[in-house]
């Protein structure tokens, strides 16, 4: 009986821990799925922000997640989340949103950048220009 009872708090640490920072779908597309590696942005050593890129619906998405552990410090930050698109020599970015008061998460909007090579970037200000930044590995 004992080991059940363990095995059943391991295993409720374990859901409660997935369900962190587990986006599924985009705003408007519900098939979406994630493409290459989540990025990670670090401030004072620590991972605070994951940034994933997504694909669903025939365009691409950015999507950011603040780590409960930056948002317990307290800290008034703004996010920003977007798709850089490569276009012959030029980098556009693409699909931008801006959200200030302290979001928990944040998607850009859908861009229609299948077709090129795309990374999905995301960023946080706070403070006195501090910044912490994210982007993924770049999909063509």
């Amino acid at each position: 009986m004992r080991k059940l009872l363990c095995a059943m708090g391991v295993l409720a640490l374990a859901t409660v821990g997935a369900g962190t920072a587990q986006a599924e779908t985009a705003p408007g597309c519900a098939s979406t799925v994630q493409i290459g590696a989540t990025a990670y942005g670090q401030y004072q050593g620590q991972n605070v922000i994951s940034v994933k890129q997504f694909k669903g619906c025939g365009k691409n998405w950015s999507y950011i997640y603040v780590w409960q552990s930056f948002r317990d410090k307290h800290i008034a930050y703004s996010a920003s989340a977007f798709v850089n698109a490569q276009y012959d020599d030029a980098e556009l970015v693409q699909g931008e949103v801006d959200k200030s008061g302290s979001p928990v998460e944040l998607w850009s909007k859908g861009t229609d950048t299948l077709t090129v090579c795309t990374q999905a970037e995301g960023m946080l200000a706070f403070g006195n220009e501090n910044v912490v930044q994210a982007s993924t590995g770049w999909r063509c």
